[in-house]
């Protein structure tokens, strides 16, 4: 596992199973992941200022980040 925050693993210890599966058979759900990696590894980025930008942009891309982890939490609960 990677050593950056908030990963989807991390924040759903308790679902790995759930996500593997639907990962396998929802493209939706697998693309909520990917988009999800993506915007997270771009704040790890940011954050540790491998990649340094203004502090909007780096709320943006909080706020999707968070938006997309909603989404993935819903289809995890349904």
């Amino acid at each position: 596992m990677s050593h950056t925050p908030h990963e989807i693993a991390a924040e759903f210890p308790d679902k790995a199973e759930k996500i593997h599966q639907l990962k396998m058979t929802n493209a939706h759900f697998a693309r909520l992941v990917d988009e999800y990696h993506h915007v997270n590894r771009q704040i790890h980025r940011i954050e540790t200022e491998v990649e340094p930008t203004s502090d909007q942009v780096l709320e943006t891309f909080k706020k999707q980040r968070l938006h997309l982890l909603d989404q993935v939490a819903g289809m995890l609960r349904a």
